[in-house]
């Protein structure tokens, strides 16, 4: 009997959806963005490959030992190597500061969603006082 009502009272419906259906929604849209600001970085992957070549640029040792080709080689990819680090290591800089927005108004959005009946409430008596007086 008390499962029909709550089905048939519009206002327990209205809680229901803004306090738990709304707020899951919210979250559930929120994490989505993390998941995505993760994955349009790359931020894992750039933090598997930190040290890897820049754009794959490596030189070859060649065959025998020859000392100034050798010299050449291990300094263009040690140049390639540390390119690859520092580039990658701005964008995961860059990723993160990203995230941190996306967390910031995601709490944001979270907390005025509870606050908004709130805020609403404010207005119209801020209304009526400056209507009436």
């Amino acid at each position: 009997m008390i499962e029909v009502a709550k089905k048939h009272n519009i206002f327990i419906q209205f809680l229901d959806w803004y306090f738990l259906e709304q707020p899951q929604a919210i979250t559930k849209a929120w994490i989505n963005l993390i998941k995505f600001n993760l994955n349009y970085f790359s931020i894992p992957l750039l933090l598997k490959t930190f040290f890897s070549y820049w754009r794959k640029f490596k030189w070859s040792y060649g065959r025998g030992f020859d000392f100034k080709r050798y010299l050449e080689a291990f300094s263009s990819n040690a140049i390639s190597r540390s390119l690859g680090a520092t580039i990658r290591f701005f964008l995961i800089i860059i990723g993160i500061i990203f995230e941190f927005f996306i967390i910031l108004f995601g709490l944001i959005a979270l907390l005025g969603w509870f606050l908004l009946p709130l805020i609403l409430i404010e207005v119209l008596l801020s209304g009526f006082k400056i209507l009436l007086f």
